[in-house]
């Protein structure tokens, strides 16, 4: 079993930065894909980023793109999402996701979620 914990959200303006932490525990997370999936009010979940078991590959959905940056820390047992240049569409509760998916943006085939944060940004 994994347990992911996020933490880091908040309330910030349009045009400001957040940055986002997942910390596991109960098993390492380095043999894991890890994931960022985003759930706005009365919207289906939404794909955010992903990222390979060493870090080297990483991939975002359309509208974060260039963004926001995933990064993972395997010594640490945590996963990172920097978000730059934030936009009301981006507000949402952020969830962060463990497993081994055949597809990056199914969140269905994630095995584990933490139990998401909270991102409001203001215009």
């Amino acid at each position: 079993q994994v347990q992911l914990v996020e933490s880091g959200g908040g309330l910030v303006q349009a045009g400001g930065s957040l940055g986002l932490s997942c910390a596991a525990s109960g098993r390492t997370l380095s043999s894991y894909v890890m994931g960022w999936f985003r759930q706005a009010p009365g919207k289906e979940r939404e794909f955010v980023a992903a990222i390979n078991w060493s870090g080297g590959n990483t991939y975002y959905g359309d509208s974060v793109k260039g963004r926001f940056t995933f990064s993972r820390d395997n010594a640490r047992n945590t996963v990172y999402l920097q978000m730059n240049s934030l936009k009301p569409e981006d507000t949402a509760v952020y969830y962060c996701a463990a497993g081994r998916p055949a597809y990056y943006t199914h969140s269905y085939e994630y095995n584990y979620w933490g139990q998401g944060t909270q991102v409001t940004v203001s215009s």
